[in-house]
């Protein structure tokens, strides 16, 4: 089968659990997840479609999110898109078709896993986290970029520390920053277009932030530094840039608007930027990397240990997300983020955990299943699976899976503060697939050594505290039994994580 006919039996196997065509409002797609706009959420065969060998998972937020893994996303969508505009107006199956049974216990927990996902959404719909959300929004299409620019600049720093391709190296330095360089303006396009604005207007406001002519202004005895404020001056520039347009859009005769309303846009909100917000905006960003800097110089093992700690949580709440710009800030001012390095050991504290329930319950055949397929995602940073499917409905796993983070982050913060800087060059990816993004001040074989410590602690710290603390003599009793006896189907191979067995690039990020 080729590449482009996967792709299509991917899309063809999932359109018709989400209800089929005529059940789709929208079709979008981030680094990992398939991110689909539902007209009737009821219409969706949740179990069968987590039971699909390509979908690692799925995440209900204010879309519906299949995770199918980087790389495979990108080539899934436009086939899905091709395919709900084949089937528009073809009759759609019933939405009871092709459903399946998981093992009892496996799909206990599943259930669990469920119903803590739809209460985490609904917490999460505060004004505070809502508006949390939007900032996601803004910054996670630009992880791609983030991505294939830090693995060039890596690639590009082995080199030169080498001594290799000296020709080459320099045209490598310019691929890897052409994008930093310009980040200012994908910002403030994504922000204009995610608040509700004209997203060309947003990104030609934030364009001003990094044009080299502004080092000729004079704003109040201070003299502008081209990028000054970076992505946070962007942010503020555009999200102005929108309530002028908009008040525009109000009282502008609409046969003067095409040339007042972007005149007027981008005249205030500029003049705003130049002589307010890049002063601000460059003082919190300044801020930001003192103080990331002064925490992990002086309290690295500590500060590791809680922020590794609490992510977990942090991330069921949905207020990591506030974390997605201090992560760019720190690349855009030190070339690479002291946080993401510390924050990925959370993953490897819920690998850890998730190893031990599976010795622990070695006659739990459906749930043992549910971890073989789960644990290789997990160990490349795709969480989801195994919080929900295991270790949060089961409760105390979930516990010591942090505990096994907090110390996996104490390790590398304590290396951090002993001098040894842990840093990643992108957002996006953790676990494993961190590794290619990984730089420091004290070479590479140095930095990936500490970093490959903190994950072995972690896993080491997260399998014993759920060995010996994560199960009480009732929960032993309740789920240390044979799921499959009886059974005519022998549990049918499906997983209540939404995990089988992965043959695709896990996501990324998210512990």
């Amino acid at each position: 089968m080729s590449t482009d006919d996967k792709n299509r039996a991917i899309a063809a196997a999932i359109l018709p659990l989400v209800g089929g065509a005529g059940n789709i409002d929208s079709v979008a797609h981030c680094m990992t997840r398939l991110r689909l706009g539902l007209r009737d959420r009821s219409l969706v065969q949740d179990h069968a479609l987590r039971a699909l060998p390509s979908v690692l998972g799925v995440v209900e937020d204010d879309t519906y999110q299949i995770v199918l893994g980087p790389g495979t996303v990108a080539r899934v969508t436009p086939a899905f898109e091709a395919l709900v505009a084949e089937a528009a107006s073809a009759p759609e199956p019933a939405p009871g078709a092709g459903r399946t049974a998981a093992g009892h216990s496996a799909e206990d927990l599943a259930a669990q896993g469920a119903a803590i996902k739809a209460a985490r959404k609904e917490c999460n719909a505060t004004p505070f986290k809502l508006f949390l959300r939007r900032i996601a929004n803004i910054f996670v299409p630009l992880i791609p970029a983030l991505i294939g620019c830090g693995i060039i600049a890596g690639l590009n720093g082995l080199l030169v520390n080498l001594g290799w391709l000296p020709s080459v190296t320099p045209a490598l330095a310019a691929i890897a920053s052409g994008f930093m360089a310009l980040i200012a303006v994908f910002v403030g396009f994504n922000t204009a277009k995610e608040f509700g604005g004209t997203p060309i207007l947003g990104g030609a406001v934030a364009a001003i932030i990094v044009f080299p002519g502004v080092a000729k202004i004079d704003a109040f005895g201070q003299t502008l530094s081209p990028g000054q404020g970076g992505v946070l001056g962007a942010l503020g520039a555009a999200v102005l840039a929108v309530y002028v347009e908009k008040w525009c859009r109000r009282w502008v005769p609409e046969a003067l608007d095409v040339l007042v309303t972007p005149t007027l846009t981008v005249l205030v909100s500029g003049l705003a930027t130049l002589y307010g917000l890049m002063f601000v905006a460059g003082g919190i960003s300044t801020a930001i990397g003192d103080f990331a800097d002064w925490l992990l110089a002086h309290a690295g093992a500590g500060a590791g240990f809680v922020l590794g700690g609490l992510f977990l949580p942090l991330v069921m709440l949905g207020l990591h997300q506030a974390l997605i710009p201090i992560h760019t800030t720190l690349i855009e001012q030190q070339g690479h983020t002291v946080l993401l390095p510390i924050l990925a050991m959370a993953g490897a504290g819920q690998a850890g955990a998730a190893m031990a329930v599976y010795v622990k319950l070695p006659r739990n055949g459906s749930l043992r299943r549910t971890i073989r397929s789960a644990l290789p995602a997990g160990f490349l940073g795709v969480g989801e699976p195994l919080i929900y499917g295991v270790s949060l409905p089961l409760g105390r796993p979930f516990v010591t899976a942090c505990v096994g983070g907090a110390f996996g982050g104490g390790f590398v913060g304590l290396f951090n503060m002993l001098g040894a800087e842990v840093g990643s060059t992108a957002i996006g990816p953790s676990g494993w697939a961190l590794f290619p993004l990984l730089d420091g001040d004290k070479g590479l074989g140095e930095t990936i050594a500490v970093y490959a410590g903190g994950l072995l602690v972690g896993y080491v710290v997260g399998f014993v505290a759920t060995y010996f603390w994560g199960f009480n003599r009732e929960l032993l009793e309740e789920f240390d039994v044979d799921t499959e006896a009886g059974s005519s189907s022998g549990a049918s191979g499906v997983v209540a994580s939404g995990a089988p067995e992965p043959s695709e690039p896990s996501e990324p990020a998210k512990v």
